[in-house]
């Protein structure tokens, strides 16, 4: 690929590019510039008021700048004159520490250093709903066990057909679509690759799932807890470490009974030791924790965690071993950041290697029937503050992160649950009006 975009332009018939950064709330911001600009946006990047956006600006700050990678274009599928393109934020000529693809890219850089490449992949789950958000966009999808349900996938085939096409198209390996356990839910797949590459497509999954339902009079949301009698949508990660080649698994370990070498375990017990901590990264919303503490739901199962244990390959904790040479982590949802999400689980697998960290013993129960019996696990946060207030007490997390950037997601996301805080619901007028 081209690393001049105004060639690429040319040689592909685009028109225009949408530069695109991803702010701390996980919004992607876009400028769309005409393809005789490009070079010049190349050079000195799309200007931007950070204090418009998620970021922890005011309006005195100097112009960001957002810096296009050429190594992260995308032309559209269903618009080719358009092509999006992950950009870096820049200011006054240096990095935005704050920014969510910075930290991820100094993270990578981090393990880079320790001769290792982490791998990823992600299951991003979503709702096709109505345009208006109050309920799910196929009335017939009213099994009380709908997962894998044939009848209500192809319904909703030229959604999903359209996107996996366009996924075939882009080079990703999708490798398989279905209808997941809520409702008017989906799960679709493709291949993992590393960190930054697996974010990049992420980021871009998300606007593209998002457009192609609006082309078919639907929504789409990533909302972890839409409906609350319902399935929340997780966004589960699945990790591998290589050597710097990238052709060397050294999680892998076949004389280990879960085929997971010491490095394995040890970057596993990094996970588990800041799990609470982490979870501020992972389940960013109010609403996130609507989705980890729920009841049981309408299929029986949260399939979400909302304890501190790993197991092999059995769903119901929150990281489970389903293969050798990899893990994955349940505990992320549908509103976490494509990019911080790479980046905090990087970050304390590299702490777990370094301190050679011991993830705790294994548990193969059913934590959905016996979870109770756990005593000595720890249980991940009841709500946004408590996960913000373990992420700050971490700090060796945050210094990982970088100073900058905890500051940042601390003061706007305490921000954020003191809004919510502030909200008079109709709970509290029906329980304590009479009192």
């Amino acid at each position: 690929m081209s690393e001049d975009l105004a060639s690429l332009a040319k040689d592909r018939g685009i028109r225009y590019f949408m530069i695109s950064y991803t702010d701390l709330f996980g919004v992607q911001r876009a400028k769309l510039v005409p393809a005789s600009a490009i070079a010049e946006m190349q050079q000195d990047g799309a200007g931007f008021a950070g204090f418009a956006t998620w970021l922890d600006m005011t309006p005195a700050h100097p112009d960001l700048f957002a810096m296009p990678d050429a190594a992260a274009v995308v032309q559209l599928p269903w618009r080719k004159e358009v092509a999006w393109v992950a950009a870096d934020c820049v200011m006054e000529n240096k990095p935005v520490l704050q920014a969510p693809r910075t930290i991820l890219k100094n993270m990578v850089a981090a393990a880079a250093g320790q001769g290792l490449r982490v791998k990823t992949g992600v299951e991003a789950e979503f709702f096709l709903i109505d345009p208006d958000g109050a309920v799910i966009s196929d009335g017939k999808d009213n099994a009380s066990k709908p997962c894998y349900d044939q009848l209500a996938l192809m319904r909703r085939y030229d959604v999903i057909a359209e996107i996996c096409d366009h996924m075939q198209e882009l080079g990703w390996k999708p490798y398989q679509n279905d209808h997941e356990d809520a409702n008017g839910q989906f799960e679709m797949n493709w291949a993992f690759d590393d960190a930054l590459i697996t974010a990049d497509r992420h980021s871009f999954f998300k606007f593209m799932v998002r457009s192609v339902a609006e082309k078919h009079g639907l929504r789409a949301t990533f909302m972890p807890k839409p409906f609350p009698n319902l399935t929340g949508s997780g966004c589960h990660i699945h990790v591998s470490v290589w050597d710097e080649s990238g052709t060397t698994n050294k999680f892998h370990d076949d004389s280990d009974e879960m085929g997971l070498s010491q490095q394995g375990y040890h970057f596993l017990g990094g996970i588990m030791k800041h799990a609470e901590a982490i979870a501020a990264i992972t389940n960013p919303t109010v609403n996130s924790y609507k989705r980890i503490n729920a009841p049981r739901t309408m299929s029986g199962a949260t399939w979400s965690p909302n304890t501190v244990t790993w197991t092999g390959n059995n769903r119901t904790h929150m990281v489970r071993v389903p293969g050798k040479g990899r893990f994955e982590l349940r505990l992320p949802d549908g509103a976490v950041n494509p990019y911080l999400l790479q980046a905090v689980v990087i970050a304390v697998g590299l702490s777990g290697i370094a301190s050679k960290a011991d993830p705790g013993k294994r548990l193969d129960i059913d934590m959905y029937a016996l979870g109770h019996t756990v005593k000595d696990a720890p249980r991940l946060p009841l709500n946004l503050l408590d996960a913000l207030r373990a992420f700050d007490r971490d700090d060796a997390l945050k210094a990982a992160l970088g100073t900058e950037f905890s500051e940042a997601y601390l003061n706007l996301k305490r921000n954020d649950w003191n809004n919510y805080s502030a909200q008079f619901t109709e709970w509290e007028r029906a329980t304590t009006l009479d009192i």
